[in-house]
């Protein structure tokens, strides 16, 4: 078992800084989330990057906003700038459920504490800084910032949010994932200043912010000089006025998101334009190894003594293999952010992060997850990649798998064998939510299917512990299209594969499949419809939610505007406490409180004929 100092941890405190001998900070990053010196946690990772850069890093974790702002002092000014995360989850989300009460539980916060970070923590902490360091350029990044670059609708405050440059006051905003456009920005800042001694200032940032892809950034109109290929998005005011320019303009903010190669996106807000910069082509297999090869503890850091954080628990002995994810589902983040593109890790750089983890202090042999955004597109592209670079589709697989795509298992089955062949691991489980539509998609290569019939095999009878996710969202075809996903009978020829695959290895294991309601296109009358179809398949429903609407979704943006992103046509959503409970008791069907409830609204929206098929004795 390695055993671990202080000092390697990225530091947190003055103290921690003194023990390296270092007498200033080139950065210092600011971060929502406990400290977890882990390649799943955003601060670290960019904490890593940057000090494989040479640089002098700290991170000053859940910093206390409320009193005399000594966390924001106590470490001193950084000689090139702050760096802020909201944390690896949208804090909203992360701090009040669908029905906008406050949760119980913060899972990055030791011992689950629900009270340790602001309401919008990139807004909070960047307010702070520009108005102890007014001089100091600040920087956002994270998955909060990255989905609020542009005019966005706001669940929570219910009303369209100009950028989140415009209330930060922050100097530059990072999207997506960080480490490429981090990295280029350090090492202009550093070309900039005249020695190694010299600060840098916002003005300093200011001559070099138009030039770093991934990037976003507010100047004045009046400086602006728009280019002819760029997008100009309506403006933030037009917005306002009108819902389908919102709408419309998310079609555009999308699109760019997803292409190999896009155009600059500009927005007008009041007299500034905020300018989005281009995002980096795919990172390769090299840049994705480097940044998961970084000398992470893979623990928290020290100063918790030994409190629970409950998102490490659930991450410590699991592994990521990729990233980006080509489903397009309307209502997920994970392409906006990851991209489109799957950015997968060697098997080299597996394996040596199966090996960390083995020799983690309280592992017993079990992974609890060898997966990723969706578990089974590891390695996946286009055949013709030049065709890729050329396309703009939010989704490779809806509403058909793209002729393309290689949609081949056998890298993955690689993975599968290999990791299960080091010593320590007794097994690997798949904890990552699988796309029943690619194991059933039929190539025209039959080697191909060969391999993913056995993928489908192997996954079932060695990688599931007990219980395998899987998303079908809804029964209603009409729903499932709004919502990206395949029809539903997929997902019925799935579970019998699954069914029988069990009974001819003699095992007793259960498909647990996800649904939402009240998402926008779906109304009561397809919640009955889905309650009688999952009655049939025998499903008592546990992993169901309310649609919540979260910044840079299409979902999002149709439930708010009321119009569909793509085709501008008016799309119903429920909205109202009562119409968002009617459509989400149907998923409770089974229990006898609801029954009364149930039976009476089946006779209010005229489908009286399902209440026998719901409710007769069998």
């Amino acid at each position: 078992m390695k055993e671990y100092r202080l000092t390697d941890w990225l530091p947190t405190t003055k103290k921690e800084i003194e023990l390296r001998g270092w007498n200033e900070l080139d950065i210092i990053l600011f971060s929502a989330d406990a400290y977890v010196d882990h390649p799943s946690f955003g601060a670290a990772v960019i904490g890593r990057i940057l000090e494989a850069e040479g640089l002098k890093i700290a991170i000053v974790p859940q910093p206390n906003w409320r009193d005399d702002l000594r966390d924001f002092k106590k470490l001193g000014r950084p000689r090139l700038f702050f760096g802020i995360s909201g944390g690896c989850m949208d804090s909203m989300v992360n701090k009040y459920t669908a029905n906008k009460r406050l949760r119980s539980e913060d899972a990055y916060t030791p011992d689950g504490r629900p009270d340790m970070r602001p309401d919008y923590p990139s807004t909070v902490y960047s307010q702070i800084l520009k108005r102890l360091y007014p001089d100091v350029p600040v920087i956002l990044g994270g998955i909060e910032a990255s989905m609020r670059r542009l005019s966005h609708y706001d669940y929570w405050q219910d009303k369209v949010q100009k950028s989140i440059l415009c209330d930060s006051g922050a100097d530059l905003l990072i999207y997506g994932m960080g480490e490429k456009p981090i990295v280029e920005l350090t090492r202009k800042i550093k070309g900039l200043l005249p020695t190694e001694d010299a600060v840098c200032t916002v003005n300093d940032l200011k001559t070099i912010i138009g030039t770093i892809p991934q990037t976003a950034y507010l100047c004045r109109a009046s400086e602006w000089t728009s280019d002819t290929e760029d997008i100009q998005l309506y403006s933030h005011e037009e917005c306002l006025a009108d819902k389908k320019k919102q709408a419309s303009n998310f079609r555009h903010i999308e699109e760019e998101s997803n292409k190999y190669a896009a155009s600059r996106i500009t927005q007008a807000v009041g007299n500034k334009v905020v300018v989005v910069n281009p995002p980096y082509p795919p990172m390769s297999q090299e840049e994705i190894d480097r940044s998961f090869d970084l000398p992470y503890t893979r623990m928290p850091h020290p100063k918790y003594k030994g409190k629970r954080i409950p998102a490490y628990d659930m991450i410590k002995f699991s592994i990521n293999i990729h990233r980006g994810c080509f489903g397009g589902c309307a209502f997920c983040t994970i392409s906006a952010h990851q991209g489109k593109f799957i950015v997968s890790r060697s098997k080299e750089s597996i394996l040596r992060e199966v090996k960390e983890v083995t020799q983690l202090p309280d592992f017993k042999g079990y992974l609890s997850d060898l997966g990723g955004p969706s578990a089974n597109m590891y390695q996946m592209k286009g055949k013709d990649e030049s065709i890729c670079k050329k396309c703009k589709r939010p989704s490779c697989i809806h509403p058909k798998v793209c002729p393309n795509l290689n949609s081949d298992h056998r890298p993955l089955l690689d993975i599968y064998h290999a990791v299960d062949a080091l010593p320590g691991i007794k097994k690997s489980f798949i904890g990552s939510g699988v796309r029943y539509d690619l194991l059933l998609h039929r190539s025209k290569d039959e080697a191909i299917n060969r391999s993913t019939a056995e993928y489908t095999r192997e996954l079932i009878v060695k990688h599931v512990s007990g219980r395998l996710k899987v998303a079908p969202e809804h029964t209603s075809e009409r729903v499932l299209s709004v919502m990206r996903k395949p029809p539903f009978e997929q997902f019925e020829t799935f579970k019998r594969i699954f069914d029988r695959i069990n009974k001819e290895e003699n095992l007793r294991q259960q498909l647990i499949p996800y649904f939402i309601s009240s998402h926008p296109g779906c109304k009561e009358e397809d919640m009955a419809e889905l309650a009688v179809i999952t009655k049939r398949l025998d499903f008592h429903l546990e992993q169901v939610q309310d649609f919540t609407p979260t910044p840079m979704t299409v979902a999002t943006e149709a439930w708010y505007t009321g119009y569909h992103p793509y085709t501008l046509e008016p799309i119903f959503s429920a909205k109202t406490q009562r119409e968002k409970l009617a459509q989400r008791q149907f998923f409770f069907w089974y229990k006898p409180e609801e029954r009364k409830n149930i039976i009476n609204e089946l006779r209010r929206i005229g489908r009286g004929d399902l209440i026998d098929k719901l409710y007769r004795k069998r």
